[in-house]
């Protein structure tokens, strides 16, 4: 693959066919557990983790596996993965881990992990495989930290308050208090907040893409209600 086409996969998982801003996957931990910087923050690592690994493992197994033992087997990698993960977590971050509490193994059901091992992995070298791999699980770490910042400041009044759960006491300086200490909106804490600020993320991203690419060179795929790029957020033919 030449180096247009590694820099089209990547704005493609970035921004134009971003997972969670296009197709709406991945909305759970979004709305449930990016009240924080540090919880977006440690929900992303694990789940950059998982997709990484099962793509890779997928691609180096593609050829051996029958049909009849694809998804039985994609079961069982992101599964111990996820697994692995956990255990991990446990080890090194407890802390953070019983804050995150069932998201962590509910990675094993994010519909991003088993979309991109599903559509890409299973067709691609091990190379391509990890490459898209980065590239979505970045897109994603990176909507989980936008939504958890913006939730953060408005929800609690603090930026990277527990931030010392993931780099140690070093970190407790790091908290602050954009609009002082009295400010908050508690519902941007609860699951309302986080459906309004994922909407006014995905309305922002339809307006930009409305704007800029009618002059750009990048077609994005074309939405109809019979393939499988049919875009949640997008016009329907």
């Amino acid at each position: 693959m030449n180096s247009s086409s590694l820099i089209s996969l990547a704005r493609n998982g970035l921004w134009h066919s971003n997972p969670s801003l296009v197709r709406l996957l991945g909305l759970s931990p979004l709305l449930a557990i990016t009240t924080t910087v540090v919880q977006a923050l440690g929900l992303g690592l694990a789940s950059f983790a998982v997709i990484m690994g099962t793509n890779i493992s997928i691609a180096i197994l593609r050829t051996r596996l029958t049909r009849a033992l694809h998804v039985p087997a994609l079961l069982v990698i992101i599964a111990t993965l996820v697994t692995c993960t956990e255990l991990l977590m446990q080890a090194f971050a407890y802390s953070l881990y019983h804050l995150l509490g069932i998201f962590i193994p509910l990675i094993a059901t994010n519909c991003i992990v088993w979309d991109r091992a599903e559509t890409f992995a299973n067709r691609s070298s091990v190379s391509l495989a990890a490459y898209d791999g980065l590239v979505t699980g970045t897109g994603f770490i990176s909507l989980l930290l936008l939504v958890g910042a913006v939730r953060e400041i408005l929800g609690r009044g603090t930026l990277f308050a527990g931030m010392e759960l993931l780099f140690g006491e070093p970190a407790t300086s790091w908290l602050c208090h954009p609009f002082g200490t009295s400010f908050e909106m508690p519902l941007f804490a609860l699951p309302p907040g986080g459906f309004i600020v994922i909407g006014l993320l995905i309305a922002l991203k339809n307006t930009l893409d409305t704007r800029t690419l009618k002059n750009s060179s990048y077609n994005p795929p074309t939405a109809t209600a019979e393939n499988n790029l049919a875009r949640t957020t997008d016009k329907i033919d």
